[in-house]
């Protein structure tokens, strides 16, 4: 069953935190050189609704995660030729897939269609986000029907570095070249305030092709409101999902332009002269006039 396509904007803050830091410059904030705002990349933001699904279903199919933390991908895609019953290591067992193994250990043919059909049923982001499996035994790729962008800070945002200290030294050789007092330095790198917007697409005829329902749509919405939720750290300060405006096309290939409809949510600092500390400190704007075709739905915000 085909869904609709969907073009979103998400709407998040960082309060003393440090959103997404990167680590080839020290895991300082990610910023625009050049203009000062800051940026969160779609991979963290994708990281996120990964490990939201995978909290929720308990790593479970039809939403288990595939690219999750110590995980080895090549032995999923075995694991999945073993499940079909597909021996890599014998000649197919359809003629028209050759009638003798091109490489051992190595699907190819229909085998790779069926592999890569089974992967997209029973997991949540490889049908949503896609994934690269022709790794390994080889289970083709995968085009995604959602896809993030960066994320941009509204305002210029402000870089802070903090001196920390730690009371203990994690050897008797560090103590003693410390002369008693166990204490070490180290840096922790912060926003005081950035409120950030980033842009989502939901590919109908994508979504046909992996198998991206009405049911994983809802679940990416929840995911994306509920994600900070689940993600708290120190480091990350306090980290919330302040807005999620979906645009919901009644035509499988829109019936508008993603940007135009990006346009009509539009965010005004309430005053320009004061340095941003909350949320409060902004207005968000809706325009819900002339959407012939889509529906605005606002999920928060």
């Amino acid at each position: 069953m085909s869904i609709n396509r969907y073009d979103f904007v998400l709407l998040f803050d960082v309060i003393d935190g440090n959103p997404n830091g990167d680590p080839d410059a020290g895991n300082l904030p990610r910023v625009d050189a050049e203009s000062g705002h800051g940026l969160v990349t779609d991979v963290c933001l994708k990281r996120k609704v990964r490990n939201y699904v995978q909290i929720k279903s308990d790593d479970k199919a039809p939403n288990m995660i595939f690219v999750k933390e110590k995980a080895i991908l090549n032995n999923t895609i075995e694991d999945a030729y073993k499940y079909l019953k597909i021996d890599l290591t014998k000649e197919p067992a359809d003629s028209t897939d050759g009638k003798k193994r091109n490489k051992d250990g190595v699907g190819q043919g229909s085998e790779i269609d069926k592999a890569r059909k089974f992967l997209c049923q029973n997991y949540y982001d490889i049908r949503t986000f896609g994934a690269v499996l022709s790794t390994g035994a080889n289970a083709g790729q995968v085009r995604g029907a959602v896809q993030l962008t960066f994320a941009r800070s509204v305002d210029p945002v402000v870089s802070l570095e903090h001196c920390i200290t730690r009371m203990a030294v994690t050897t008797a050789a560090d103590a003693e070249k410390q002369s008693g007092d166990n204490r070490t330095m180290g840096r922790k790198f912060t926003v005081p305030y950035g409120l950030y917007r980033a842009y989502g697409f939901v590919s109908a005829p994508l979504a046909d092709q992996t198998g991206f329902n009405d049911d994983d749509v809802t679940l990416l919405w929840e995911a994306l409101t509920s994600m900070f939720e689940h993600d708290r750290s120190a480091a990350r300060g306090m980290m919330a999902t302040r807005g999620l405006y979906i645009f919901k096309h009644k035509d499988k290939m829109g019936n508008a332009q993603a940007q135009d409809l990006f346009e009509k949510i539009q965010i005004q600092r309430v005053n320009p002269d004061k340095a941003a500390r909350s949320f409060e400190d902004y207005k968000v704007i809706v325009d819900n006039s002339n959407l012939s075709g889509v529906e605005l739905i606002c999920k928060v915000g």
